[in-house]
């Protein structure tokens, strides 16, 4: 029986899947450079024995991915990365709609057997201090609920620079990417590490 914290490469190819919108579909970048695709290739020179599908669609909210979750998510998926709520907060929803999708996601994957690395977004602070405070604080308050995986913001590092962007400062170059894969890696790493031996 594979252990959890044995690096599988004599064991099963884990599943992972990417769900989320424009950041992880890899907007005007070749799937290669797309994030599921550098993590992936990042896990496996750390000899890790990961397979990272791509559920990222562009424009996507937290309740588009509710609507698309269980055939986004195909059965024998080991962990699901959820990456969503930027589209929700570019358009002003409603925090409370954001959070009600994403508990919902989560509870279903849940229920499937399925892990969840929460990965979260902080909201544009030209919205206003009171909505960027109920925004950024769901994510938080979602991992604390249903005991998952948090990592609080999924741009940290290249929000902001023009560097690590394209020319509409909201989607990251291919090396943006490598910064985001970079420092959400040892994250990803402990939720593999973490996730329950199966045959």
């Amino acid at each position: 029986m594979l252990q959890a914290q044995t690096p599988p490469s004599t064991g099963r190819e884990i599943r992972l899947v990417a769900l989320g919108d424009s950041l992880s579909a890899g907007y005007n970048l070749p799937a290669s450079a797309a994030f599921p695709a550098v993590l992936e290739q990042a896990l496996r020179q750390k000899g890790l024995k990961v397979a990272v599908a791509n559920a990222g669609v562009s424009g996507d909210t937290a309740q588009g991915g509710l609507d698309r979750l269980d055939w986004s998510v195909s059965d024998g998926t080991d962990g699901v990365i959820l990456e969503l709520g930027a589209n929700d907060a570019l358009r002003g929803f409603d925090p409370a709609t954001t959070e009600k999708a994403l508990d919902a996601i989560i509870a279903r994957l849940k229920a499937r057997g399925i892990a969840v690395l929460l990965a979260g977004m902080y909201a544009p602070r030209n919205l206003g201090p009171d909505y960027a405070a109920r925004f950024d604080g769901l994510f938080p308050k979602l991992a604390e609920k249903h005991g998952v995986m948090l990592y609080p913001f999924f741009l940290e590092g290249i929000a902001g620079d023009r560097t690590l962007n394209q020319p509409d400062l909201l989607h990251p170059t291919a090396e943006g990417v490598r910064v985001i894969v970079s420092r959400i890696l040892p994250i990803v790493e402990r939720f593999v590490a973490g996730l329950p031996a199966k045959p």
